[in-house]
């Protein structure tokens, strides 16, 4: 688990995100530029690390019924990535909100070969250019085949 300090460092590299100090030395970090109500983009990151992300608008992740994932476990490099997916999600002209579709990461691999994951039609796909590699049901198992290819995200 990542401490508080570089879990901060993580966030605080995120020059859209606005700091607001909370109760009992908790932090939030606030997206005002959200296409939607929601503007809270991780919630309660406290001195002990645990902390959550929103990803209410995001398939593929375990959130609670407010839309969040908790984050006590993740590393800098998938913190990084939740963050900013859950940014893209709220920066939507709301047409795919719902559904998440056209969400798009381009990964680096060995050789500085790119293979691009994009979400469309309920499905994580995984092109080489403009052809199909492999499809996934969620983005976890995405992640797991592009971490296990030798990929790291962009």
């Amino acid at each position: 688990m990542l401490p508080f300090e570089e879990k901060l460092a993580v966030i605080e590299s995120f020059p859209e995100l606005q700091r607001k100090n909370v109760s009992l030395g908790r932090v939030n970090f606030h997206y005002e530029e959200s296409s939607f109500d929601k503007k809270i983009v991780v919630y309660h990151l406290h001195p002990n690390g645990n902390g959550f992300v929103y990803t209410g608008h995001l398939p593929g992740y375990d959130s609670d019924d407010r839309g969040l994932t908790n984050i006590r476990d993740y590393s800098a490099d998938d913190l990084r990535s939740l963050i900013h997916s859950s940014i893209d999600s709220l920066s939507s002209d709301g047409k795919s909100s719902a559904t998440g579709d056209g969400q798009e990461e381009r990964w680096l691999g060995p050789d500085n070969h790119t293979l691009v994951l994009i979400y469309e039609n309920e499905l994580w796909n995984v092109y080489t250019g403009l052809n199909l590699e492999a499809s996934f049901e969620s983005y976890e198992e995405a992640k797991e085949y592009m971490q296990e290819e030798g990929f790291h995200r962009l």
